[in-house]
């Protein structure tokens, strides 16, 4: 079991409903005032959306009133207050936002979601490319009853030009080994690492997204005209693994790499990783490890030879200096001397990290389901000066607020409310 670090704030993590920088309350979070429609799933769309509510802006999703969206079914999971299953996808991806449990395949269902949209400045979906349009809600479908909505579409390959993969469903680590990622550093036979970054396929389409609905939204407010964001997690992972092309373009295909020290050595409790690419760095190292007559040494005279060496000469030479040293103490003398390295962490040491504290970066979710420990996932990254962080709120129950939506939203009183549930349009 982990045992949390305590921080001077006097709790372990950042917990729902702390807020800080409080002084920055009254004035407000930067998207206050902007609504977002989401139907979504999984991650390539909904860390993007916590993001935003984060940032201010109220956030509804529509999922299904039964199941819920498919990141609830996901593992590791726990059993929520309903006695559903809120898998961890769900839970990383859900704080801040409203549930609105509504049947999309049911008539009313869409017709219910139309009538919603137009009370909302930005609809979202993550659907696979097409099947927004098979349910009447794509964006000509959102823009003919709200002419200036800011549409986001994420999928695998896009929504408004033809791909030979359109029939394709896609996960994270499809698009990131279409990228070339895997590639990159694949060894020999060895089969391809996969999963390197986390979902780094789902999260980059995300961001990407949520860059485009800022974009678009002020370029609606230049123009008065609604905006369609397309975004394909191919494309944001063919940005995120720039240089695997681009490197290919300049020579170094095969076996050749970028003459560069860029590894992995062994400290004495562990692995820390150093990058030095540059002659003055390179020399920074030299001193350090007590090795100067390594800047007289031909071998050394060019960045391929740090390369062409690193296994015979620079690697005993560093480890063996380091082998007394924890990987915290090897790279705090490396850094302070110039020279960028860090430690490989494991949750354990990320839970316990100093930095993580202080910046607020792991939000504690007390467990519905007996057991001790809370859920762990990421605070909010984007740090603005006079902008308050927090408060976080738990996970919405699958339409959990629908009623409050429907009624505040539409008008709907209990014997509308009443009939839709009866149809199996909302729950």
């Amino acid at each position: 079991m982990w045992r949390p670090f305590e921080r001077s704030l006097g709790c372990a993590f950042v917990k729902l409903g702390d807020v800080f920088n409080e002084g920055a309350l009254a004035a407000g979070k930067p998207l206050e005032g902007i609504r977002i429609l989401a139907v979504e799933q999984m991650q390539a769309l909904p860390f993007g959306t916590q993001l935003l509510a984060r940032l201010g802006a109220e956030v509804v999703r529509i999922e299904h009133p039964r199941d819920g969206e498919s990141g609830r079914g996901s593992v590791p999971f726990m059993i929520d207050a309903d006695g559903r299953r809120a898998g961890a996808t769900f839970m990383r991806n859900a704080l801040g936002k409203k549930s609105v449990g509504v049947d999309l395949k049911h008539p009313d269902g869409k017709q219910l979601v139309k009538d919603l949209a137009p009370h909302f400045d930005v609809f979202c979906e993550n659907f696979k490319a097409g099947t927004a349009r098979k349910l009447g809600l794509a964006f000509d479908d959102i823009r003919s009853v709200h002419p200036k909505v800011v549409y986001l579409s994420v999928s695998g390959f896009g929504n408004t030009i033809a791909s030979p993969y359109d029939s394709w469903p896609a996960y994270a680590p499809i698009v990131e080994a279409m990228s070339g990622l895997y590639e990159y550093k694949r060894t020999g036979d060895n089969p391809p690492l996969v999963g390197p970054a986390g979902a780094l396929g789902d999260i980059s389409a995300a961001l990407f997204g949520t860059i485009g609905v800022l974009a678009a939204l002020r370029q609606r407010d230049r123009t008065g005209e609604g905006q369609y964001v397309d975004i394909a997690m191919f494309d944001s992972m063919v940005a995120m693994a720039d240089l695997v092309v681009n490197f290919w373009s300049m020579g170094l295909r095969g076996d050749r790499q970028a003459p560069l020290i860029m590894d992995g050595f062994r400290a004495r409790d562990g692995w820390f990783i150093v990058q030095v690419g540059r002659e003055h760095q390179f020399e920074r190292l030299a001193h350090t490890l007590g090795r100067p007559e390594w800047l007289s040494d031909p071998r050394f005279a060019t960045r391929e030879g740090w390369r062409e060496h690193l296994d015979d000469v620079i690697r005993p030479a560093l480890e063996t200096w380091a082998a007394d040293k924890t990987r915290i103490e090897a790279c705090d003398v490396l850094g302070r001397d110039g020279i960028a390295a860090g430690p490989c962490f494991g949750p354990d040491d990320i839970v316990a990290d100093p930095h993580v504290a202080a910046r607020a970066m792991l939000v504690e979710i007390p467990r519905t389901d007996g057991e001790p420990d809370p859920v762990l996932v990421p605070g909010n990254p984007v740090k603005i000066s006079g902008v308050a962080q927090g408060p976080e709120t738990y996970p919405a129950t699958v339409g959990q607020h629908t009623v409050e939506v429907l009624s505040s939203v539409l008008g709907y009183d209990e014997t509308k409310l009443a009939a839709l549930r009866a149809d199996g349009v909302i729950n």
